[in-house]
């Protein structure tokens, strides 16, 4: 059932407050016919030329907005921070929450009622999805899109993950520098996030798979004239689900997440969705254990054939059918009867899926691989989990015992890594501490750490790495992540020495230093935490306050408690956007 139009508080009054707020908006050039009694829809933008990935929401923000004035809305974007990948220091992790927070707040703050959210690059999704479930107001979600594959030489280049491939064959000399060159200019040739399944695609993947998009909206290349299309088409959407008063906590329920990792297992997507679904959950007080995912990864096979796991890209995906082909062919693993941004369950929107390349996107007969592609591990190395990404690892390494190469953090591992003299081989376990959220800070992308170039030479193309911090979902190898708790607050990586033991038993779910529990006890009894990062402002305001990756490495205090308590936090049901007193 609809409720009252929440914006008519601000434009809808009598007296001298309504008086401010429609002559403050008169001097946009907007007349009297705006402000009777149509639903206000916020258009939540993190364009920003520092994150190419999202140049061009500008444009599709246009398209919204002819979709909410045709279908009798009042659009009004406005910006929050943008957080681009390649660029920001020490990590777009550390500003995941601040990003959320400051569209939550900007949502809470303003006279909307309800949101479309304009998003594309790795963090930029999650943020806006767990600042939105805070706020409680109806939203939707148009991604940006993939960028268009890139091409050197004849051969299809997909971002980040032929990056490394490359780096790795020029420093092994298989390539010179001149090709190197060539490829710099090859790789990016548009706007849109990068088109292999990075946290990118897997994110805005995921937020169709949730149902917080129309359907089809993902995979859709970012200059396609189709996602302008879509844009207009989910404006105009933003408009009836106001009316319907179809909110976020009613879309991202436990099934509907169920449904996203299930999705995530038969893309192949990043390991990176495992925190970032982890935060959300948090934010509408959905009990999510890290067992679940690895529950839902044993009878879900990947059938998405997507750089790093396969061979192909998301244009190929797109062409194929798209996130509704895949989800078509695991239907019987989903949970259907879900409601979804459309309105409809989630069972109705793939009802016609088709696929239309079955080596692009493969039948449950001729997966990837049997099981999903990314896997949570335990024992005395992660007493809290860790995660490896199986679909994109040599299957040979998924049973290893190796000596530990140990890098004390990321300045020691540079400095050594490539060093004639390091002692090394392609049986070792390189391993990097204060890697995590507290220890680097703000939990990098470090944990695929390049291969040394002496191992290149002789021809190794993986080994096993550990670390407790993350890699980006463009990346491949034996690389075990996420590894709680991390060593910077005396997490059991912290003990790991020069030339102890590590056993990976992915087939078990087991990581284990080959120790004794005394000489664990030992070490562990020995640990000094480092000095903090920070002293001052939000880097300090992350450092005390984040928690770990198995807690989604979101802010205690911004978790939501699951009933009503004593000091009137909201339980679901109630808008937090409307507990607000009146400016003035």
């Amino acid at each position: 059932m609809s409720r009252p139009l929440r914006s008519q508080d601000w434009f809808g009054r009598k007296d001298k407050l309504g008086f401010i707020h429609r002559s403050w908006m008169k001097a946009e050039g907007f007349s009297d016919s705006v402000f009777k009694n149509k639903p206000v829809i916020g258009i939540c933008n993190s364009w920003s030329e520092l994150t190419n990935c999202n140049a061009h929401l500008r444009q599709v923000a246009e398209a919204v907005k002819r979709g909410v004035w045709a279908a009798g809305g009042f659009p009004l974007e406005f910006p929050t921070i943008s957080l681009g990948e390649p660029f920001m220091r020490p990590s777009t992790m550390m500003f995941r929450n601040l990003m959320a927070m400051d569209v939550e707040e900007s949502i809470r703050a303003n006279p909307m009622d309800g949101v479309v959210l304009l998003c594309g690059c790795d963090k930029t999704t999650p943020a806006q999805l767990m600042g939105a479930a805070s706020a409680g107001l109806p939203s939707i979600m148009v991604t940006g899109g993939p960028m268009l594959r890139g091409m050197w030489q004849d051969k299809p280049l997909g971002s980040g993950t032929d990056v490394w491939h490359y780096w790795d064959e020029l420093r092994a000399g298989r390539i010179n520098e001149e090709e190197w060159c060539e490829l710099e200019s090859c790789m990016s040739r548009s706007a849109g996030h990068c088109m292999v399944m990075g946290t990118a695609s897997t994110m805005t993947s995921l937020a169709e798979a949730m149902g917080m998009t129309l359907t089809g909206c993902a995979s859709i290349p970012a200059v396609d004239s189709r996602r302008y299309e879509m844009a207009e088409r989910s404006g105009a959407r933003m408009v009836g689900m106001v009316r319907e008063d179809l909110t976020p906590e009613k879309i991202i329920t436990r099934e509907s997440i169920e449904n996203a990792i299930r999705v995530n297992m038969a893309i192949g997507g990043s390991t990176n969705a495992i925190i970032h679904l982890k935060a959300l959950a948090g934010r509408l007080g959905i009990d999510l254990p890290l067992s679940l995912y690895d529950d839902i990864s044993r009878d879900t096979p990947v059938i998405a054939n997507i750089r790093p796991s396969g061979k192909y890209l998301m244009e190929d995906m797109y062409y194929a059918g798209g996130v509704p082909a895949v989800m078509k062919q695991i239907e019987g693993l989903l949970h259907r009867d879900v409601i979804t941004a459309t309105g409809k369950t989630m069972g109705e929107n793939i009802a016609s899926a088709k696929c239309h390349n079955a080596d692009v996107i493969r039948p449950l007969d001729n997966p990837i691989q049997t099981e999903g592609g990314t896997v949570i591990l335990y024992g005395n190395l992660c007493p809290d989990g860790a995660v490896i990404k199986t679909s994109a690892a040599d299957p040979k390494l998924m049973q290893h015992t190796g000596r530990a190469v140990v890098f004390e953090d990321h300045g020691d591992f540079m400095a050594r890594y490539d060093t004639p003299d390091l002692d090394i081989d392609e049986t070792c376990i390189m391993v990097l501490k204060n890697g995590g959220p507290k220890g680097a800070p703000g939990m990098p992308e470090y944990g695929n750490l390049p291969i040394p170039a002496k191992l290149l030479k002789k021809g190794v193309t993986d080994m096993v790495r550990i670390s407790d911090s993350r890699m980006s979902g463009t990346s491949y190898g034996t690389v075990v992540l996420h590894i709680s708790p991390e060593s910077a607050v005396g997490g059991p990586l912290s003990a790991v020495e020069n030339g102890d033991e590590i056993r990976l038993d992915v087939e078990n779910r087991k990581l284990e230093l080959l120790i004794d529990e005394q000489e664990m006890a030992r070490r562990l009894g020995l640990f000094k935490a480092r000095a903090p990062h920070y002293d001052r402002g939000y880097g300090r305001l992350f450092i005390d306050t984040v928690l770990q990756a198995d807690q989604g490495c979101d802010f205690g205090f911004l978790i939501r408690p699951e009933k009503k308590d004593s000091d009137g936090d909201f339980a679901p049901g109630t808008r937090a956007a409307d507990k607000l007193p009146l400016a003035f």
